[in-house]
């Protein structure tokens, strides 16, 4: 008795290793099956994001660019000198 139920446990277990070997790569599979709607929409999501973080980059160049327009004439403007009254 003690054979069979060793034997029985062992063709369980065997079952139930095949089981989860033949079910896993299924059950990983469908959580990546998207129907197209859903896939187009994130699509676009991820388009509209990129295109968002575009015009931030840019905007930010440009007033980048700004500040540094209105930083570089003072700092290239020569030092004014005072002249001397000269008296004769």
């Amino acid at each position: 008795m003690y054979i069979k139920s060793k034997k029985l446990a062992l063709s369980l277990a065997l079952c139930f290793v095949s089981v989860l070997t033949l079910s896993t790569p299924v059950l990983s599979q469908a959580g990546e099956v998207e129907t197209g709607s859903i896939a187009a929409s994130k699509a676009a999501d991820q388009k509209a994001a990129l295109a968002k973080k575009a015009r931030d980059r840019q905007k930010a160049a440009e007033e980048k660019a700004a500040a540094e327009g209105k930083k570089t004439p003072e700092a290239t403007e020569a030092p004014k000198t005072e002249e001397k009254a000269e008296t004769n």
